[in-house]
């Protein structure tokens, strides 16, 4: 594997995130679903930086075997209640946006009162869609990135960093 962000890029740009959602939404309670399971790891290190009242909840959105997209599964059984609420959809990775384009759809259609989302990484070139996220941690090329929750057939979720994976780190995991 080649390592695209050491451990402490990460926590600096989650601390700027962090700075940026504050001043943005300037102490109004926030609602912050997270994408699972990617994005458990980012979720964990943001929220203990917004000094804000929050809730926090979980939506688990599915589109990859392995290293291939595959049709998008979306699971809303632990959202909470979120309408006339200010929503922050955080997820891991925003590749085409058509999984994030499609879970801010569904939630839109419980009428929180705004959606605004934040990804750890944007792969430059992959998007397919007009949407882009308010909040990006790291924009990366077009590799496969496991790491700091982000993985490959659920391995490699534990890495403080983010890698790339090389033609033979792919196969049995």
């Amino acid at each position: 594997m080649k390592t695209l962000v050491t451990a402490d890029q990460i926590q600096r740009s989650i601390d700027a995130l962090a700075a940026e959602i504050r001043r943005r939404e300037a102490g109004r309670p926030l609602t912050v679903i997270a994408v699972m399971t990617g994005s458990i790891v980012f979720l964990a290190d943001l929220v203990r930086k917004l000094d804000m009242p929050l809730r926090v909840g979980v939506i688990q959105a599915r589109s990859y075997q392995g290293t291939e997209r595959g049709s998008l599964a979306v699971n809303l059984d632990m959202l909470p209640e979120i309408t006339d609420r200010d929503v922050l959809l955080v997820d891991d990775i925003f590749d085409t946006g058509h999984t994030l384009l499609e879970v801010i759809s569904l939630l839109d259609e419980r009428r929180p009162r705004s959606i605004r989302s934040a990804v750890l990484v944007l792969k430059k070139g992959k998007q397919q869609v007009a949407l882009r996220p308010d909040y990006v941690g790291f924009e990366i090329p077009d590799v496969f990135v496991v790491g700091y929750g982000l993985d490959y057939n659920d391995a490699y979720r534990n890495l403080p960093y983010l890698a790339a994976l090389e033609p033979q780190d792919i196969g049995d995991k």
